[in-house]
């Protein structure tokens, strides 16, 4: 026995001394990895103390994989189960090398009631398994990442918790040293294991032995787990906790803002993973491979080449299939992202609407985003690849700053006859009121831009408009990827701003506000800009805009992407329709937070949709379901997308954007 114990210590220390030295050189190596990359972030390390309690609210209380129910329990219970079980194995490990070791003689009372929780705990583990191994034979969700991966991470958890309830069960049978801990009458469910398996009737060396194996079985798992990780899909065991707490805590609302300019700079936006900065490799790391953001996705819900997980997923690899270059300091080594044998393709690239629904339900804070439009960027203005439809649109917003082609000099004859001021004859107006290019140009724009101005005029505002001084905002240039023209554009529109200096900025559109608001401040133009959703509410509290009392019937409202997912406005437009509408107002399945997108985001509005099913068809099919007569919009795009979507399905449902229900709704 003696000399078992021997050569158990010398082959213990052994493979900890092993198994702990490869697991750091390969963490080293990652973080080498991370910290080699040429990009650079705009992150800044500020609030430290919120940032540990989002860490707390995130990582410890799981918030945020609870928002999907049941898969979110499975994953808390195997979360803390697995936590729970971590300090008597790190105990065990260190009787493994020096069997006089026992924590429950300095803390008998604590350390009794830790294993008491932590053996229920184990065992939640495997109800945890039980419902992920039935969701991924049984369920089998089309988003879920299954393969051999997957199946030995189960594997491997699996044996760890099982052979740590053995090792409590023989704990409870073997012989008590003079100085050893009595574990008798601790373990609630291991304990179980002893009368339900017989183990009571073992011999002592049958108790021994079941032990040992037990105990080896235990350790080879574990350490063989520490082993794997690195190179594992649950490289996020690592990666989670550290993005969560280097997680933006207010939302970036901008894009990464290129200094075009800059005759240093030898490329723009993201052509090779090299370029990527240290956040995003950590973005990379973290990814669970849960495939929320899939399930979310409207390119991946409409048979689109694109999957968010897959994007990240396919960057890591390229990370780490270039990570000799990388670390070599030799990046003209670092093959393009886009390539003919790269996952990353054109396509993939050009199916996102910039919906945000990826970023806002990923567990760990994934920022997707930052990938994709970067990658546009570096295709347009470095590699002018981009779809050939796309051009005539950039050619329209050079020469005439607006998508459609028109005349700039006629982008305020929609109001005509209206008696709508301009700036430049009011110029001390209480409010600027940036119509957008949908509202001065579009057919169905113009007749929204009407109403607006009927129910501005109707409530008493002091509002003018620049009508031909104002260009297009360049949300749709920049998120195409030609941040040269949206910069042009941009510039323009921020000198004439800063040269009348409005009080407030109105828009109806969410794009023209979303811009405006959080991306004209890196250009020097910074004004309280507001939403006609939010500034039509306010008049109604104000009572400057009375009901008529007439029912608008079954009404159901569609989340704009840009007013509600990114700019977190999802209340007041339903405030106002249901004080337009007595109080009533149905709710589709995907709606808020979890609203579908129309399809125009993104630049999309300007491209033909040949992949798969058309976005704006799906979502006119769950309009149709919900058995409203009447979809509300609060965005010029929504309400053209909606109304092609709806007119496919030969509907009778009415579009309306939100300024069109007030002005037919009220005195």
């Amino acid at each position: 026995m003696e000399q078992y114990t021997i050569i158990k210590s010398f082959v213990m220390l052994m493979a900890l001394a092993g198994a702990f030295t490869f697991f750091f050189l390969r963490v080293r190596r990652l973080y080498r990895l991370m910290m080699a990359v040429e990009g650079t972030t705009r992150f800044k390390l500020d609030q430290v103390s919120t940032r540990i309690g989002v860490l707390f609210k995130d990582v410890l209380g799981q918030a945020n994989v609870l928002r999907k129910k049941w898969p979110g329990i499975a994953h808390t219970l195997i979360f803390f189960g697995f936590l729970a079980v971590q300090p008597h194995s790190l105990e065990l490990m260190i009787k493994g090398i020096c069997p006089a070791f026992e924590v429950g003689n300095w803390i008998p009372g604590l350390y009794g009631g830790y294993l008491f929780v932590a053996d229920i705990l184990a065992a939640f583990v495997l109800v945890g398994f039980a419902y992920a191994i039935y969701r991924r034979t049984m369920l089998r969700p089309p988003y879920l990442t299954l393969g051999t991966d997957a199946n030995l991470i189960i594997l491997f958890t699996c044996l760890i918790i099982v052979t740590f309830q053995f090792i409590n069960a023989f704990q409870t049978l073997l012989p008590l040293a003079a100085d050893a801990y009595d574990y008798r009458g601790i373990f609630p469910v291991s304990g179980l294991l002893v009368p339900l398996l017989g183990l009571d009737t073992l011999s002592p060396q049958q108790v021994f032995a079941g032990y040992e194996v037990a105990y080896w079985i235990h350790m080879a798992t574990i350490l063989s787990f520490l082993v794997y990780i690195p190179g594992s899909k649950h490289l996020h065991l690592l990666a989670a906790a550290p993005n969560v707490f280097l997680k933006p805590l207010v939302r970036e609302k901008a894009i990464i803002r290129t200094d075009i300019e800059n005759e240093a700079l030898e490329t723009f936006g993201l052509g090779k993973v090299s370029e990527l900065n240290w956040k995003n490799v950590l973005n990379l790391y973290a990814c669970t491979e849960c495939g929320r953001c899939e399930e979310q996705c409207p390119a991946s819900n409409t048979d689109k080449p694109l999957s968010p997980k897959k994007v990240v997923h396919d960057l890591k690899v390229d990370l780490l299939d270039h990570s000799d270059a990388i670390l070599g300091g030799d990046c003209d080594q670092v093959k393009p992202i886009v390539r003919e044998d790269s996952p990353v393709t054109g396509d993939v690239l050009w199916s996102c609407t910039t919906c945000r629904a990826c970023e806002d339900i990923c567990p760990v804070n994934i920022e997707h985003l930052d990938f994709i439009i970067e990658a546009r960027k570096h295709q347009v203005l470095m590699e002018a690849s981009f779809p050939p439809e796309v051009q005539e649109t950039f050619t329209n917003l050079e020469n005439q700053a607006n998508p459609w082609g028109f005349g700039a000099d006629s982008r305020a004859d929609w109001c005509k006859g209206m008696d709508v001021p301009l700036m430049s004859d009011n110029p001390e107006a209480e409010l600027l009121w940036f119509v957008g290019c949908a509202g001065s140009f579009d057919d169905r724009g113009k007749k929204i831009s009407q109403a607006m101005a009927r129910v501005l005029q109707r409530a008493g505002v002091d509002f003018a408009i620049l009508g031909p001084e104002e260009a297009c905002n360049g949300d749709m240039a920049r998120r195409a990827g030609n941040e040269y023209l949206a910069q042009m554009l941009i510039q323009q529109n921020v000198e004439t701003l800063n040269g009348y200096k409005p009080k407030t900025i109105l828009s109806g559109c969410p794009h023209c506000f979303n811009i405006i608001k959080n991306e004209y401040p890196h250009f020097g133009a910074v004004y309280p800009v507001v939403s006609h959703a939010e500034f039509l509410f306010d008049l109604h509290r104000q009572g400057r805009l009375k009901p008529n009392g007439k029912s608008l019937g079954n009404l159901t409202f569609h989340d704009s992407c840009y007013l509600g997912r990114w700019n977190g406005i999802f209340q007041p437009p339903r405030d106002l329709l249901r004080s337009m509408n007595n109080g009533q107002l149905t709710e589709m399945q995907r709606s808020g937070e979890k609203g579908f997108c129309c399809g125009a985001g993104g630049g999309r509005m300007f491209m033909e949709e040949t992949l798969g099913k058309r976005i704006n068809v799906d979502r006119a099919e769950e309009i149709m379901r919900s058995g409203a007569a009447t979809v509300a919009a609060a965005c010029p795009f929504c309400a053209t997308m909606l109304s092609d979507g709806l007119m496919d399905k030969a509907s009778a449902v009415a579009v309306k954007d939100i300024a069109e229900i007030v002005d037919a709704a009220t005195v």
